[in-house]
């Protein structure tokens, strides 16, 4: 039985959801809506601990949360940029953008982009574009 034939019921923490939890969420998204979650509940799940779940979530075209999971990658990576890969290791993200430009779609490929971008250009960082969703929202390319 896949992850799609199962019934979610719920998060045991929905602050601290685990992996699982959240990979099954993601493909029946209405069975908690992102309304009743905890706010801010995207910067919470966007770190480490969930970041590889959340790019799986992403590269998969028929997940039906996979912009809410490219959303928080927008986070996961400025968040380490902006900390000067304090907050979150720089050889994971470059790993993450490498599979994005490998593997992926135009989608993920223009995340890769974005994060190369930002990368190269900190000063490029706007809180709406990267932490309320602004370039999933218009699916551009930074210049």
């Amino acid at each position: 039985m896949s992850v799609q034939e199962s019934t979610f019921h719920g998060f045991a923490n929905p602050v601290d959801p685990s992996p699982a939890e959240l990979r099954a969420w993601a493909y029946q998204p209405d069975s908690v809506p992102l309304a009743s979650m905890p706010p801010d509940w995207d910067l919470l799940v966007s770190g480490d601990r969930l970041v590889l779940t959340l790019f799986e979530l992403a590269m998969d075209p028929t997940c039906p949360a996979r912009r809410f999971a490219l959303h928080c990658l927008y986070i996961y990576a400025a968040d380490g940029i902006r900390t000067n890969f304090r907050a979150h290791p720089k050889r994971r993200f470059r790993k993450l953008v490498e599979q994005a430009e490998r593997d992926g779609d135009e989608l993920m490929k223009i995340w890769a982009h974005n994060g190369r971008v930002l990368l190269a250009r900190p000063d490029l960082f706007t809180y709406r574009d990267w932490c309320e969703g602004g370039l999933v929202r218009e699916n551009r390319r930074l210049g």
